[in-house]
C-alpha cells in the first residue's frame, strides 16, 4: 500500500487528540509553526492537515484569529418558500427564529456601482449603469450560514427611502417590504441553484475549506410588470445547510 501523505498523518494524530479532550470545542489550537516543529514537518503540512479537519467540521478557521476546536453544529434545513416572502421584517431572521437560532448579519453597502455585464443583463439594464451593491454575512447564533451580494439599479431606487438597503426607516427589510414602500409590488422570484466549490475568501467568511461544496443561488425579483428589480448571488456551504425548496398548488 502507498504510504500515507504527511499532511493526513498530522490530520489523524490532531483528530485523536481532540478525541481524548486535550482541546474542547471553542479552544484554539497552538500554532502552525508549533505543531510543524512537533511533528517535524513543513507549515504547509499542517495547514493542509488543518483544512482537511476543517472540512471535516471538526476544527473552524477564524480569520486573523487562528485555528479552534469546532462546537458541534446540526445541519440546517433552510426552506425556499413563498410564504418567507409573506412575513413582516426580515425573512432570514424569520427563517432563523423558525429554527430556535438567532439571526444576524453583517454588511458593506457601495452606491453608483457600475453592473458588470451579467449583473447588467439578469437586471434588464445596460452593462455599466449605476447599481447599488450590498454583501452579506449571514449568521445563526453567530456561526456563519450564508453569503449573499445584493444588486439592485440605482435608477429605481436612487433619492428613495429605500436607497440602502441596510439605511432608513426600511433598513433590515426584506426586498418585498423594501419596494412595496416605493409602490413597487413584486410577484414572484427566481431561484438556480448551481454545486460549485467555495472560493478563498468565501471559505474564510463561511468557516469551510477552501474548495469545500457550496450552493450558489442566482436569484432575481421581479415586478408585476415584469422588470428585474434586485438580483442576488447567494452562497451556501453544503456541509451545514440543506436546501428544501417549498412549492405551493394552486388547487382547482
Amino acid at each position: 500500500m502507498p504510504e500515507q501523505p504527511p499532511y493526513l498523518r498530522i490530520a489523524d494524530v490532531l483528530r485523536q487528540r481532540i478525541a481524548s479532550g486535550e482541546w474542547q470545542p471553542g479552544d484554539r489550537l497552538p500554532s502552525r509553526a508549533r505543531f510543524a516543529e512537533e511533528y517535524d514537518v513543513g507549515d504547509n503540512v499542517v495547514r493542509r492537515a488543518q483544512e482537511h479537519l476543517i472540512s471535516q467540521g471538526l476544527l473552524e478557521g477564524r480569520a486573523g484569529s487562528g485555528t479552534y476546536v469546532a462546537e458541534p453544529r446540526a445541519r440546517l434545513r433552510m426552506v425556499r418558500s413563498l410564504a418567507r416572502e409573506k412575513r413582516g421584517g426580515s425573512p432570514f431572521r424569520a427563517d432563523m427564529a423558525a429554527l430556535g437560532r438567532a439571526g444576524t448579519w453583517e454588511h458593506r453597502t457601495e452606491a453608483k456601482v457600475p453592473a458588470p455585464e451579467d449583473i447588467a443583463r439578469r437586471l434588464g439594464i445596460e452593462a455599466g449603469a449605476l447599481t447599488v451593491r450590498t454583501a452579506y454575512e449571514f449568521l445563526g447564533n453567530g456561526k456563519p450560514v450564508q453569503l449573499s451580494t445584493s444588486w439592485e439599479p440605482y435608477d429605481l431606487t436612487g433619492g428613495t427611502l429605500i436607497v440602502l438597503p441596510e439605511g432608513g426607516p426600511y433598513a433590515g427589510k426584506g426586498v418585498v417590504e423594501r419596494m412595496a414602500a416605493i409602490g413597487i409590488t413584486i410577484s414572484h422570484a427566481v431561484e438556480q441553484p448551481e454545486p460549485r466549490t467555495a472560493t478563498t475568501e468565501e471559505a474564510h467568511l463561511l468557516g469551510v475549506q477552501r474548495g469545500a461544496l457550496v450552493t450558489a443561488i442566482e436569484r432575481t425579483y421581479y415586478a408585476e410588470d415584469g422588470r428585474p428589480v434586485e438580483t442576488a448571488d447567494i452562497v451556501v456551504p453544503a456541509a451545514h445547510c440543506e436546501i428544501v425548496y417549498e412549492i405551493p398548488i394552486n388547487r382547482p
